[in-house]
């Protein structure tokens, strides 16, 4: 996983439904991702705290913060 690029950015709109649904998407084929949070994306929060609200709002567990890099993983759902 660790040579795997982030396949989802986090910018100055911050955490947007679009993005949400973009993870929540990702996060149904691939059981774990990575999110890059980008600098304009840290006004007046930092890293860790928009990782902790991406994992709750995509019910997915928050691997590792490594930098600006965030990973998620969320076991597939048997059945489909």
């Amino acid at each position: 996983m660790s040579s795997k690029r982030p396949t989802i950015w986090i910018g100055k709109n911050g955490i947007s439904q679009e993005t949400l649904a973009e993870v929540d998407r990702q996060l149904e084929g691939a059981e774990m991702i990575k999110v890059r949070i980008l600098k304009s994306a840290l006004t007046d929060v930092n890293v860790k705290t928009i990782a902790i609200k991406v994992a709750q709002q995509t019910k997915s567990d928050l691997v590792e913060v490594r930098g600006h890099t965030i990973i998620l993983y969320r076991k597939k759902k048997l059945g489909t």
